[in-house]
């Protein structure tokens, strides 16, 4: 495959409330409201994306959409043909995007039901449009989801997608990425289809502490954290959201180097999942938040 995504522009959340979550985002977690379309919301960061997250309304929770970006509209349309010719599952066709900042786009269906959108063009944020938070994160830095078909996923998404892998923990975990980054997303092995955790990144680790006491300010502790990941090497600290999503301020982490790196397998012992030891592993309930509940997709587009 010539696929070449550069980056992860945004995640689209399913949620009953999307109104309350997108207060919580703003208000608590430093992103800024830039768009409102019925029952759907879009958050920018301080970053160049127009906007990294989006709300939609929705009986249940699950991801509605995961978008990367391609270099240009060509790309989007050779990327139509090829996936079509791996019989992927084509929802729909390349076009003209109606969400914030445009653009030219697909979206095609990975064999577990995510809806993963390609794009191109989208216009970048305006850089002079700023907002007061104690902190405001630049971007997500990284989406974990569970699959309950942890070779076959990792197959498509390296095989497919061109994705690379950076590293394992052990064989329940894999870190793949697109660019220097250490990860865009990672697969959890699970009993099924699910959202794991998505990862907003701040500045540094001194930004992230600032939003740790920012949010306890607000009543909301850490379900985990703070710590320093042994792979990726990255600060966190998560917490749960109103709507039951678990959210991570995430800074510093692992710049790939193409030309010297060699995928490691970690092991998935306590001094390795916190490198600091002061959080170590995650909380039986703080797993089982991170578990998600099970998520079909559009699932049923393949079946069509």
């Amino acid at each position: 495959m010539s696929l070449k995504l550069t980056h992860l522009r945004h995640i689209a959340l399913k949620t009953p409330d999307p109104a309350a979550l997108a207060a919580f985002y703003q208000d608590k977690w430093g992103l800024k409201i830039i768009a409102q379309d019925g029952g759907k919301f879009y958050l920018r960061g301080l970053g160049p994306e127009n906007f990294i997250l989006a709300l939609e309304k929705a009986e249940r929770r699950g991801i509605a959409r995961l978008a990367f970006a391609l270099q240009d509209r060509a790309a989007v349309d050779r990327a139509a043909g090829e996936l079509a010719g791996q019989g992927v599952a084509i929802y729909r066709q390349p076009a003209e995007l109606e969400t914030p900042g445009g653009g030219y786009g697909l979206q095609m269906i990975d064999p577990e039901g995510r809806c993963i959108e390609l794009s191109a063009e989208v216009s970048p944020a305006d850089p002079s449009e700023t907002w007061t938070a104690p902190v405001r994160p630049n971007k997500i830095s990284h989406v974990v989801m569970n699959t309950a078909d942890f070779e076959g996923i990792t197959h498509f998404f390296t095989g497919t997608l061109g994705f690379r892998v950076s590293d394992w923990s052990e064989r329940q975990m894999v870190f793949l990425r697109i660019n220097t980054d250490h990860h865009s997303i990672s697969f959890n092995r699970a009993p099924h289809a699910s959202l794991n955790h998505v990862a907003y990144e701040l500045p540094d680790m001194n930004e992230v502490m600032r939003g740790i006491g920012t949010l306890k300010g607000y009543g909301v502790s850490p379900m985990w954290g703070p710590g320093r990941h042994g792979p990726g090497n990255n600060v966190f600290c998560y917490f749960q959201d109103p709507a039951g999503y678990v959210c991570e301020y995430t800074a510093e982490v692992q710049k790939i180097d193409e030309s010297t790196h060699q995928p490691e397998v970690w092991e998935r012992v306590p001094e390795k999942m916190d490198r600091w030891g002061i959080s170590g592993p995650p909380s039986p309930e703080a797993r089982a938040a991170m578990a998600g509940e099970p998520d079909p997709g559009l699932k049923a587009f393949n079946a069509l």
